[in-house]
């Protein structure tokens, strides 16, 4: 089997030669640029090369060719570019690197001691009058310039046969739950959902409206040539949801129904990748209802998030993208040995009868040994036979 039929089989919930595996596909499944570095010299591959950006923010690399080839990597990434009326632009004063992104919230970075860039600043911060949400400057959710050359990109990926073609980020929300932590700031957005639902009912429909209208652009020119698309929004802590079932019911499921909807319309071959971090266990009956193929990362070290009970329970309808070694503590201050061991464990629980494609749980962090990242994929390709 070549990688993109080992992985539409998983997808499938059919086993494969061996369990495939995707390492940079996502902005949610790569590896930190200091850990990239070593593994790159782990592997006797040039180290000093310039390392490309998958993602500033997360300080994050672009996983080069030579290294899939020699992991064994099955999945490819395209990426929907900026809009035509923002380009990503690092600046700098006298204690941090900055950005401001779409939506106007800045994110720095400490010169000193910063590992990440960290929001410090909320557009709305302070507001909850829902006329005022009449004046923001939305972006345009139909601007083709998102698709400027991704096209060419993917329809020549699809087209080769090879690899797996993932969209590896979204259009143009970050998840209707986290955008409005962008635009409001964390503390502002709890307080909102409680004290002033009815402007963050309108926000919230702001925002799956930009979305519709991406989607509803996007796939009938790019959609051809998926097999998978990604949505994200971050629901979870690691004991429990952030917010109620009941308060997601009312006012993110329905909206999630009519996008996931929007994409079965316009591309219905493709799977709806959903990234959702932390102990997400109950809400994953709610996004199989609505359409969710596939969910991600599977943070195993999360409260009810064990792997052998989530493929029990949601296995037949759920494929788990993620989840093969626990990144809070086995593969950052474990040993090799204790990293394959957490690897075969994880494969035994996800694997039989497809299903699962293997990745960490989200990005390889600046802190893990390369060395392990190495122990990792042997014990893969070791375990992950069928």
């Amino acid at each position: 089997m070549n990688s993109r039929q080992r992985v539409l089989a998983a997808l499938n919930h059919q086993e494969a030669d061996r369990v495939p595996f995707d390492l940079g596909a996502t902005l949610v499944s790569s590896i930190n640029h200091e850990t990239y570095r070593g593994v790159r010299r782990l592997l006797g591959l040039d180290a000093d090369r310039p390392v490309r950006w998958l993602d500033v923010i997360q300080q994050i690399a672009v996983v080069d060719d030579d290294v899939r080839r020699r992991l064994g990597v099955d999945t490819r990434g395209v990426l929907v570019r900026p809009s035509s009326t923002w380009k990503p632009e690092i600046q700098e004063d006298a204690t941090s690197t900055y950005l401001i992104d779409p939506w106007g919230a800045v994110w720095r970075k400490p010169n000193a001691t910063g590992l990440y860039y960290d929001m410090t600043y909320h557009p709305l911060q302070g507001v909850d009058d829902p006329a005022a949400l009449d004046r923001f400057p939305w972006p345009d959710g139909r601007d083709s310039a998102r698709w400027c050359g991704l096209l060419e990109e993917a329809k020549a990926l699809h087209d080769a046969g090879e690899y797996a073609v993932i969209m590896g980020n979204m259009g143009v929300t970050s998840g209707l739950f986290q955008t409005s932590t962008y635009m409001l700031g964390f503390y502002d957005t709890y307080c909102n959902l409680a004290g002033a639902p009815t402007f963050m009912d309108k926000l919230y429909g702001k925002l799956a409206e930009l979305d519709l209208a991406f989607w509803e652009s996007f796939l009938p020119v790019v959609g051809p040539y998926l097999d998978v698309v990604m949505y994200a929004d971050d629901f979870a802590g690691q004991d429990s949801l952030l917010i109620s079932l009941d308060m997601y019911r009312r006012l993110f499921k329905p909206r999630y129904r009519a996008i996931f909807d929007m994409i079965r319309r316009h591309a219905p071959h493709v799977k709806i990748f959903f990234h959702s971090c932390g102990a997400i266990r109950d809400l994953i009956p709610e996004l199989i209802e609505v359409g969710v193929d596939i969910v991600n990362p599977v943070q195993v070290s999360a409260a009810h998030m064990e792997t052998r009970q989530l493929k029990r329970d949601f296995g037949r309808d759920i494929v788990f993208w993620g989840g093969g070694v626990d990144t809070q503590r086995v593969l950052p201050r474990g040993t090799p040995a204790e990293v394959k061991a957490e690897v075969k464990r994880r494969i035994e629980d996800l694997a039989p009868g497809g299903g699962f494609i293997f990745n960490t749980v989200h990005n390889i962090q600046g802190d893990v040994p390369p060395e392990n990242v190495i122990a990792m994929v042997e014990a893969l390709h070791e375990y992950g036979q069928y």
